[in-house]
């Protein structure tokens, strides 16, 4: 009788539990970061967007660090990799307190753009770091599972937001007609609300801070595995032309763009969708909560049927259900729409990591610096939201309102993400 191997082998189970908690951390950063689009819009008094620019500084910084993040990784190793990248996040996290003594949005941007630098390193280092923990056969599994965590701190972060941020903002109250109070007060009774709604969407960023900084110590005392026959020389001229002329991660790549450009652009403007339909952010952010479970069930659910079903076949019918769920965000106005908006979180659940597993397939030694070239595929959620934000701010455009319209780029995402999967399930089968 042949023996499965394990997901995560015993030996390895601790350092899994430790490197899978910094996956809930950057998810963390993630959620409470996207809500701040639409706050920073209200307490700043700027269009759409001009607020996405908190998604391109935040997204912006893995592709500035992916690649120096790779490369000293493969200089030295991964548990470098992980405090290096938790001292950035930490000095960004920190940085709102004097962001929002000064009362710069460029500032608050800077500090976010620092801090991802900090994500860029944890995720170059978490991801081939699981995929290592075990046998190469379970490797996509394993890290479905380790990144199945991420949401946890995904949903935590949007908790915070809404409960302790978005709720707490003097700027977002309305009043009996639903129209903002605060676009009808005087220069000097808004520059007192701004400093105190700067405040509090300080506070938890600062807090954060401090925590990263208590995982830091974790990580530094705690012994980690090293890699196997690892090679700490860089060559890395000849690597990158290697994973240039690997079609199978070139694709990857590119899939992984649109993939996060579309999670960013769905979860960014839920809000927006839900307030062109009349409902406060809080209480928006509620529906992003509850695409945020959909997602975390999501993901467990594929995680396990990937040990009876192909992982391509998989990647491949998800994406042509989140094209369907967009189509009808796009023409159904109304509530059906705002559904059919969160319930695209199913079918995004397994996406980032099957293609990231399936990209790094039989990479060996280029898998760090592989690794790189997908975390810089990131960018994907700088690039696009603001350019939804530009379709917002239209208004409308023909018969529909631009909020609905702007999910055509998600949807063209998930176009892209089909195509990859069919091509890696039917020509790349390697």
């Amino acid at each position: 009788m042949k023996i499965k191997d394990k997901v995560v082998p015993r030996e390895y189970l601790f350092p899994f539990i430790l490197i899978t908690s910094l996956f809930a951390l950057w998810g963390f950063a993630n959620d409470i970061t996207n809500p701040m689009v639409a706050a920073f819009k209200t307490v700043m008094e700027i269009s759409n967007a001009k607020a996405a620019m908190v998604q391109f500084a935040f997204y912006g910084g893995y592709a500035t660090m992916a690649i120096p993040a790779a490369l000293i990784i493969k200089r030295y190793s991964y548990k470098v990799g992980i405090i290096i990248g938790l001292a950035l996040y930490a000095t960004g996290a920190l940085l709102f307190f004097p962001a929002a003594q000064f009362e710069v949005f460029g500032f608050f941007l800077v500090s976010l753009y620092i801090l991802t630098f900090g994500l860029a390193f944890l995720e170059t280092t978490a991801n081939p770091y699981i995929l290592s923990m075990g046998s190469e056969k379970t490797a996509t599994q394993r890290l479905n599972l380790a990144q199945s965590f991420n949401p946890m701190g995904s949903i935590l972060g949007m908790f915070i937001a809404s409960q302790l941020i978005l709720s707490a903002l003097e700027s977002d109250k309305r009043d009996a007609s639903g129209n903002l109070i605060f676009e009808t007060l005087s220069a000097a009774e808004k520059a007192v609300i701004r400093t105190n709604d700067l405040q509090i969407i300080r506070n938890p960023y600062v807090i954060l801070g401090f925590f990263v900084i208590l995982m830091l110590v974790i990580i530094a005392v705690s012994k980690m595995p090293k890699r196997a026959k690892a090679d700490h020389t860089i060559h890395a001229k000849d690597i990158f032309k290697r994973l240039i002329r690997n079609v199978k991660y070139r694709e990857g790549v590119i899939a992984q763009v649109f993939y996060v450009g579309a999670q960013i652009m769905c979860w960014t403007f839920i809000i927006q969708y839900a307030d062109n339909l009349g409902i406060p952010k809080a209480e928006a952010q509620n529906y992003n909560i509850v695409a945020m479970a959909i997602f975390i069930a999501s993901r467990f659910i594929s995680t396990f049927l990937m040990r009876y079903l192909n992982a391509r076949v998989m990647l491949t019918l998800f994406a042509v259900g989140g094209m369907l769920t967009t189509t009808g965000v796009i023409l159904i106005q109304g509530m059906p729409g705002l559904y059919l908006l969160v319930a695209t979180s199913a079918f995004m659940s397994l996406m980032f990591p099957t293609i990231y597993g399936i990209a790094l397939e039989g990479l060996g030694e280029d898998a760090t610096l592989g690794a790189a070239g997908l975390v810089m595929a990131i960018v994907g959620g700088a690039l696009m939201p603001p350019l939804q934000g530009l379709i917002i701010d239209q208004g409308t455009i023909g018969w529909l309102p631009a909020v609905n319209f702007s999910f055509i780029l998600p949807f063209i995402c998930f176009i892209v993400i089909a195509i990859y999967g069919y091509r890696t399930w039917k020509i790349h089968l390697a």
